[in-house]
This record gives structure tokens, C-alpha cells and sequence, in this order.
């Protein structure tokens, strides 16, 4: 258990005529085979258009219980903002333990310089996302899940539909998960109708540097928190620069192309 905390559509936008007015879907009311909630409303491939008129917003949001998965996500926020028309913005999820257990866990206080989410339906003003936990037993921390849990609504309505999405993890060990943590989250964006965009293997020589230990995955980048003192290290945190770098250069392709 970790210490620490797709497709590219066409460029070519559906004209405003065609997409405005989406075909209904039959129903609104649960199906009496699987008692499953029916979506009621569908989203068009309109939910690509910028979320506003100036600066495209890339949320990072994440969950840090000892500070490995926030030193990545404060890096990445500086790769977000290398480039031209792309504001990066720190989002913490909230926590679920109690304040007894956290310190029984030697957990540090949060900086409160970062904010938490102040509602799941805040995700909507997101233009694309990188969303960072650590990881337990292969996934994501039970404080993502909770979070990812409460958008049902945005999921009824399809609100995140066509939004790209990443993800950057923690695990203790170099056998932790680091794959199939951010592997197993991809079931949250695909209910969504979001993007999954991996990194791949676009860090070049670095993700080929055999000389000392580094996390991070063509999924995304990633820290070794060992017992929970180590930190990230310089490669590590040039990955996380880098995704945020090539996230932000994907938005801003997808949205304005």
C-alpha cells in the first residue's frame, strides 16, 4: 500500500445547427430490467467548446495524505502554465478520515494554500483535468473513489462528455501498482464519456533511465514514496512538469482546433 497521497477526436468541430438540438433518448426513469438509472438528457459533441472565452482551465485535482502526490500535482501545475492560454488550477478532494485517525497516522496538516473541490459540480468549469491519489492495494485511495462516487449527477446529465482527463500516482513500492492504479481508474472517465489521456512515452530519454529508481508509467507520471520519507526526485517531478506540459498542449488542441 502506497505512502503517498484515447482518443483524440476530430478536429473538425460539429457545425452550432446540427449540434444543438441532440436526438432524445427514449427514456428518463429506471430500466425495469436492470433498475438502472437512464441518463436522461445526451450530450453532444458541444461539451469540446471552451468552458469560457478567455484562458482554457485545466483542473488538477488530487489527493495527498503525505505529500508525494501533492509535490506532483504543485510541478504539473507549472508545466500547465508553460503554455500559451492555459491556467492550471489545484484542487485538493476532501478528505474522509477523522482528524483522530489522521494523526494516529502522522499524517502533516494540509497547506491551505491549496483548496478543496467545493462541489463535484465545480468539474463542469474544467476545460480538462489531471486527477492524482496514491494508490491502495492497485487503486485508487478510497478518498478518490469517494469523490469520483459523488458526480452522479454530472453522470445523469453526461456534463463531463468529451473531456480529457489524465492521471498521476503514489505507491510505496516499485511492485505497488503504478500501473494498474491509474489503469483501474479508467472506468471512472469511461462512464463519464471522458478522454483518457495517457502520457505514453512522449518524456523520451527519461522514461528509459535505468541508473536510479523513478516512478511514473506511459499512464502517467508517478512517485516511489517507500516508508513515506522519500521523496520525489528530480526526474519524477520533471515527468509531472512534462505531463502537465503535454495535458495542457492537448486541451488547448482539442478545444481550439
Amino acid at each position: 500500500m502506497g505512502k503517498g497521497g484515447g482518443c483524440v477526436p476530430s478536429k473538425k468541430k460539429i457545425s452550432k445547427s446540427t449540434s444543438q438540438n441532440p436526438p432524445p433518448i427514449p427514456s428518463g426513469e429506471p430500466d425495469s430490467a436492470t433498475n438502472d438509472v437512464v441518463p436522461s438528457t445526451e450530450r453532444s459533441i458541444d461539451t469540446l467548446t471552451p468552458a469560457n472565452t478567455q484562458n482554457l482551465k485545466l483542473f488538477i485535482i488530487f489527493y495527498s495524505m503525505y505529500g508525494h502526490v501533492e509535490s506532483l500535482a504543485r510541478r504539473m501545475k507549472k508545466g500547465v502554465e508553460a503554455v500559451d492560454g492555459v491556467d492550471a488550477v489545484l484542487y485538493r478532494i476532501p478528505e474522509t478520515l477523522s482528524e483522530e485517525i489522521l494523526v494516529q497516522m502522522r499524517a502533516p496538516v494540509k497547506d491551505d494554500s491549496i483548496p478543496e473541490i467545493p462541489s463535484p459540480e465545480e468539474l463542469v468549469n474544467a476545460d480538462g483535468f489531471l486527477f492524482g491519489f496514491p494508490t491502495r492495494y492497485g487503486c485508487m485511495a478510497a478518498q478518490m473513489k469517494a469523490f469520483f462516487d459523488s458526480t452522479g449527477q454530472l453522470w445523469s446529465e453526461q456534463k463531463l462528455a468529451g473531456k480529457p482527463a489524465g492521471f498521476f500516482v503514489s505507491t510505496g513500492t516499485q511492485g505497488g501498482g503504478q500501473e494498474t492504479t491509474a489503469w483501474t481508474a479508467i472506468t471512472q472517465l469511461a462512464h463519464h464519456g471522458m478522454l483518457f489521456v495517457p502520457i505514453g512515452y512522449t518524456f523520451g530519454a527519461g522514461m528509459f533511465k535505468m541508473e536510479s529508481i523513478r516512478g511514473g508509467t506511459p499512464y502517467g507520471a508517478g512517485v516511489f514514496a517507500g516508508d513515506g520519507t522519500r521523496e520525489a526526485s528530480d526526474t519524477e517531478l520533471a515527468l509531472a512538469e512534462h505531463q502537465g506540459k503535454y495535458m495542457a498542449a492537448v486541451v488547448k488542441k482539442l478545444v481550439q482546433d
